[in-house]
């Protein structure tokens, strides 16, 4: 297992409810399983944050282009407006 940079940091009890099957092999293999969770919430939570980062800015392109369209096009609402 890789040496963490999160050891350092204060740490909580938190109550996990897991397969005793799996706790049975994950116990084979390493006894921190603590340890083992924390690093994988912690690479977990690097992919989450970078894939919404990515989510936001394809939406931010996008919401950009629909925009360029519409100042140069005009919205297609138009021609239906009562106004």
């Amino acid at each position: 297992m890789k040496a963490s940079a999160h050891t350092q940091v204060r740490k909580r009890p938190v109550n996990l409810t897991l397969s005793e099957d799996l706790v049975l092999q994950v116990r084979q293999l390493t006894p921190n399983l603590s340890g083992v969770v924390e690093d994988l919430l912690t690479e977990f939570v690097g992919r989450e944050k970078q894939r919404r980062c990515k989510q936001s800015q394809q939406l931010e392109a996008t919401i950009a282009l629909w925009n360029a369209f519409e100042e140069q096009h005009g919205a297609f609402a138009d021609e239906y407006s009562t106004l």
